[in-house]
């Protein structure tokens, strides 16, 4: 997957939008700031999340952080085969290691996202 086709949340997620749905999954600074990644707790499929809302866990050797979800909508699918290989954020953030994807989502929220060219920006304001 190419990164520059993504759109970025200042809380390190990556949004892919397909059609009416999006994929969801944290960007390659965030995996490295977390170091390996050894555990994940992720959304129900169904379950309903708002914008900045609370919709998982994921745990590293360096430290445990909330999993925010940069839309709100509804869970649509989450990646299971991170919880025996959550490996696979460290290895590929932007392909097998997606988290979840969100549908009924708000375009309007959409707007307030990042580009690739933003989201670079904003990590060398952030250092």
């Amino acid at each position: 997957m190419n990164p520059e086709d993504l759109k970025y949340s200042k809380t390190h997620e990556w949004i892919r939008v397909k059609d009416d749905s999006v994929t969801i999954g944290i960007t390659q600074h965030a995996q490295e700031a977390l170091g390996d990644i050894t555990f994940i707790e992720l959304p129900q499929t169904g379950q309903k999340i708002s914008k900045r809302g609370e919709c998982g866990v994921i745990e590293s050797v360096k430290a445990a952080s909330d999993i925010y979800s940069p839309l709100s909508g509804e869970i649509k699918a989450v990646n299971d085969a991170l919880t025996t290989a959550p490996e696979a954020i460290n290895n590929d953030p932007y392909g097998e290691g997606w988290l979840f994807e969100l549908s009924n989502i708000d375009p309007e929220e959409l707007k307030e996202l990042m580009d690739k060219e933003q989201y670079d920006k904003f990590l060398e304001t952030e250092q």
